[in-house]
């Protein structure tokens, strides 16, 4: 087949030639008419505009979602900050609870009602250190006014130097490694310098 020579086809028809043009050349490009074009040149602006339109729509959408991560932060933040006010309040039923049981082993009383009030106590220290919340207990621990409210300053005796610790009018707690509520506490201090 190779030895053949190639085909060659010419348009013989009447209408696809012109008497200056030969057969073998072009065809004559023909011109679009002018409503074709306008509708081409309004086609092309309305694709223009849809692009703004979409641009438009990607951006509230960014804008929205944005908007709701910062809503969602918000309203974690304010639901963690209501329940430490939770924990806040309920700090204070268990001072009250070793309040009670201080006063009870003070008169040397071992009745029923304050083994009683020492389970109540230990379930809520329990209950608490499932949430996270660790008890302070800085007595005989250097002072730290991260962790500690200094309320009252004593002297200094052979037990406590100089700004430890030496007193703890109520213990302190920690809910993670935030301060839920500082150990209030007395200094020791020379109170004489």
């Amino acid at each position: 087949m190779s030895d053949q020579e190639p085909v060659k086809v010419v348009d013989r028809r009447w209408w696809a030639r012109t008497e200056d043009t030969p057969a073998a050349e072009e065809p004559t490009v023909f011109e679009k008419p002018s409503y074709v074009q306008e509708l081409e040149q309004q086609l092309a602006e309305k694709d223009a505009q849809l692009q703004e339109y979409i641009t438009v729509v990607h951006e509230a959408q960014r804008e929205f979602e944005a908007m709701r991560a910062r809503v969602r932060k918000e309203a974690s933040r304010d639901a963690e900050l209501s329940r430490r006010s939770v924990f806040a309040d309920l700090l204070e039923v268990v001072d009250n609870l070793d309040r009670a049981l201080t006063a009870a082993r003070a008169s040397g009383s071992a009745d029923p009602l304050v083994q009683g009030v020492e389970l109540v106590r230990q379930q809520f220290l329990h209950k608490f250190a499932g949430y996270g919340i660790s008890r302070i207990e800085p007595l005989g621990e250097p002072f730290d006014p991260e962790q500690h409210e200094a309320v009252a300053v004593v002297p200094i005796t052979e037990q406590y130097g100089e700004g430890i610790v030496a007193g703890v009018a109520a213990p302190g707690y920690l809910i993670g490694d935030d301060i839920l509520r500082p150990a209030t506490v007395a200094v020791a201090s020379d109170t004489q310098g």
